[in-house]
């Protein structure tokens, strides 16, 4: 059953990485016109950014829940949402041991590319300077929590 927190911080989030991040690009770019005529190379990376980055961070997301049975919501060290209760390292997180956020650092930079400004793209580094802490912290609380097991998966898996 989901609870009234976990969709809390599933609403949290995509308000925050969805919709208000790409807003702040659009307005850090001067608000330029969304509609203009782009090219077809332009128009064809810039869905396959913002769809593949969805896509994996919407796997990720179904995934922990389903299989690590907890919510991604995890702000420096403040549990928002129900923690996962296992160690993820199959699925997504086969790729890299963050997926998710993978996933939302290409679909800001589906957004950068459409938006195709240099304050799109200081937004994204921003946001990942802010976000790399957010995994740093993060690793602490895995390290703590599962020990040897994450240890031995960060042997093998990159963190991005």
């Amino acid at each position: 059953m989901i609870k009234l927190r976990d969709i809390a911080g599933y609403v949290l989030g995509g308000i925050m990485f969805v919709a208000l991040l790409p807003t702040i690009m659009w307005l850090a770019s001067g608000m330029p016109n969304m509609a203009v005529h782009i090219g077809a190379w332009h128009a064809i990376l810039t869905g396959l950014l913002i769809l593949g980055g969805l896509g994996l961070s919407i796997w990720t997301i179904v995934y922990m829940k389903t299989r690590g049975k907890g919510n991604p919501m995890d702000a420096f060290g403040k549990e928002i949402g129900s923690r996962t209760r296992h160690l993820m390292t199959d699925g997504p997180y086969h790729l890299n041991r963050n997926p998710m956020l993978t996933g939302t650092l290409v679909y800001l930079a589906g957004w950068i590319v459409w938006l195709w400004t240099w304050q799109a793209a200081l937004v994204w580094v921003a946001f990942f300077a802010i976000m790399f802490m957010q995994v740093l912290t993060e690793e602490k609380r895995l390290r703590h929590d599962f020990g040897e097991e994450y240890e031995a998966y960060c042997r093998h898996t990159r963190r991005f």
